[in-house]
């Protein structure tokens, strides 16, 4: 059945929208992945009049107009089987305009939003957002509480977690260690040591997960590990007896994206529930770790004509089927031909915290840009701040912000520490806990001030490293 086209009047002047998906294309703020879809607003006058019409659209339209038509699509099948259509009742008679400013009125405080969340659909998300400015986006998405947990209890509020990155380009040992050491003693590493490894086998996942499980236990931190490899090899490593704490797969959301990322929902329940049959959780049971970002489904050639800032939404749909620990957005890894330049960068970092949180994400951000994007260390600085002041949940910490392995810049160990002591932002508890009782940090209460020399409990390692 083709969609109904939709109307909207300014003055003497009459819009014609052939689709739901053109009208939501042409309403998101300028980036360059939608012009180089052949779907973007071509000029700023046609922008606005497309949020115009976006702002009066009843939220209910979402429900009755899929953008990919069921039959063709299992996330579109998941988006609309799983919706709660109770919790929606609350908002069910908004427009989308109605819908944002009851976001941002007193009255969606943390419990509200909550209550909400699992009847909004990603595409309500997607459509709020696109006229939204941001700090309305940074607003709302601060009010949004999503808390996790599995050795550590991540998302509390006045609490910012960090990926410790130890990547190396051979997978080195000795190399990984040292950046793991380094991270920890600026107080990284409370949402996970993720290692995107260089050689991606299962035998090799098996070996930096058991490394990573090694250094955990022997010094009793309260954190978890995980070898961002494709979750066939996990499974895999599974079945083989490794250690793994949390399953990762970058999804993204159509199911022709995820093909090409060779998974479907079947696969991520198998994974979950082989992660889940370990038990290796302390606090909670939050196994899976997922990765997003805006522009995969274009470059996959599988987006259906729908805008990418939308389709980064619907991945949502398939990350909260699974009960997360977490997500994030690699928000400038593919690169200018999605999001060209830092301005558009950043409002794509926070588009995708708001619309994840909104949905009951407990959603962290990969602060990031590739060397040829127009955009610098400036632009991640502002975006780090951005998000630390709308309550991101996590963010990355590599040595010196430059990933080795990957080529590309992001934040590091400093940043990291540069957003909690300016924001006031603090370290999961368990591992704030550690912190201190390592002698880490001299006063994790306050200003996270380091200690000015090696922890006792290192010494036997760096003795047996010279």
């Amino acid at each position: 059945m083709s969609s109904p086209a939709y109307i909207h009047r300014v003055g003497m002047r009459t819009h014609t929208y052939s689709s739901l998906k053109e009208l939501m294309a042409k309403a998101t703020p300028a980036r360059s992945g939608d012009s180089l879809a052949g779907v973007a607003a071509q000029t700023a006058q046609e922008r606005v009049v497309a949020q115009m019409a976006l702002a009066e659209l009843p939220l209910r339209t979402f429900l009755n107009d899929a953008l990919i038509p069921y039959e063709e699509d299992e996330v579109t099948r998941l988006i609309i089987d799983s919706h709660d259509a109770a919790a929606f009742h609350r908002v069910a008679h908004f427009t989308v305009g109605d819908f944002r400013n009851w976001l941002l009125s007193d009255e969606a405080d943390a419990l509200a939003l909550a209550t909400v969340s699992p009847g909004i659909t990603p595409e309500m998300a997607a459509a709020v957002s696109k006229i939204m400015r941001n700090q309305d986006l940074i607003l709302v998405a601060r009010k949004c509480e999503v808390v996790t947990a599995f050795r550590n209890t991540i998302g509390l509020p006045g609490r910012m977690s960090t990926r410790l990155q130890p990547n190396h380009p051979t997978d080195d040992a000795s190399g990984i260690a040292a950046s793991l050491l380094d991270g920890l003693l600026y107080g990284s590493g409370d949402a996970v040591f993720g290692i995107n490894p260089a050689t991606d086998n299962v035998p090799q996942v098996i070996k930096l997960v058991s490394m990573m499980a090694e250094v955990i236990e022997r010094y009793g931190i309260p954190t978890q590990s995980c070898v961002l490899t494709h979750v066939t090899n996990t499974i895999q490593a599974i079945e083989r007896g490794a250690p793994v704490d949390l399953v990762f797969q970058s999804i993204g959301g159509t199911e022709a994206t995820n093909s090409s990322f060779g998974v479907n929902l079947a696969v991520l329940a198998e994974a979950r529930e082989a992660a889940l049959s370990l038990k290796r959780g302390t606090v909670g049971d939050n196994v899976m770790y997922f990765e997003t970002g805006q522009g995969s489904a274009l470059s996959a050639n599988g987006h259906h004509g729908v805008d990418q800032q939308t389709c980064e939404a619907r991945a949502y749909a398939v990350a909260r089927a699974f009960k997360p620990l977490l997500v994030n957005t690699v928000v400038g890894f593919i690169g200018p031909e999605y999001l060209y330049d830092g301005k558009q960068i950043i409002r794509a970092g926070l588009e995708d915290h708001f619309c994840a949180k909104l949905l009951g994400l407990p959603m962290g951000c990969d602060v990031c840009y590739t060397n040829h994007a127009e955009a610098d260390q400036n632009d991640m600085d502002v975006l780090l701040t951005l998000l630390g002041a709308a309550g991101c949940t996590f963010v990355m910490g590599i040595p010196g912000s430059d990933d080795i392995m990957l080529n590309y810049q992001t934040t590091s160990f400093h940043d990291a520490l540069y957003a909690r002591r300016v924001l006031g932002l603090r370290p999961a508890p368990e591992f704030e806990q550690w912190l201190a009782q390592t002698q880490i940090f001299s006063r994790p209460d306050a200003d996270f001030r380091l200690h000015d020399s090696m922890p006792p409990a290192f010494w036997p390692a760096l003795k047996g490293a010279a």
